[in-house]
């Protein structure tokens, strides 16, 4: 009798260790624990959305960015502006992101960013190509 209830325990054990190791290895398998940059390495599918430079209302738009770093976006001051230029590119583990206007009173200015992935934000130089001066600045995406 003994026999048999050491048995049974024991094999009550082996089944709760058993199941216990099956549910850690398909926990540390887990297809969440993939990165983004793994999906896309160049990193460009962070880019999409709206961004605000918070100290004027600016807004830039990533629609989308292809393979090649060009980037269908769009510009607003608060009415839209057209690019002559918009391409994201790496550098390393930094995306950088340059835009360039073509419109009456901004003809030639341009947008040097960098993405901060811990920040969420672009930031870098806008050039006023009139007025031939440099501001540091940044965008913040901006929340639904």
């Amino acid at each position: 009798m003994k026999k048999s209830v050491l048995r049974v325990l024991s094999l009550i054990a082996f089944t709760l260790c058993l199941t216990a190791g099956l549910a850690i290895a398909q926990e540390t398998a887990s297809p969440q624990a993939e990165t983004t940059q793994a999906n896309d390495p160049s990193g460009f599918d962070l880019l999409p959305g709206k961004w605000v430079r918070p100290d004027g209302g600016y807004t830039l738009t990533i629609n989308s960015v292809d393979e090649n770093g060009q980037l269908d976006a769009s510009y607003a001051n608060p009415r839209p502006l057209p690019f002559s230029k918009a391409v994201a590119s790496r550098d390393g583990e930094t995306i950088k992101v340059f835009l360039e206007l073509t419109a009456g009173g901004y003809n030639g200015s341009t947008y040097t960013l960098v993405y901060d992935p811990a920040r969420d934000v672009l930031e870098g130089v806008y050039y006023q190509a009139v007025a031939q001066q440099k501001y540091d600045i940044y965008f913040e995406r901006a929340r639904p």
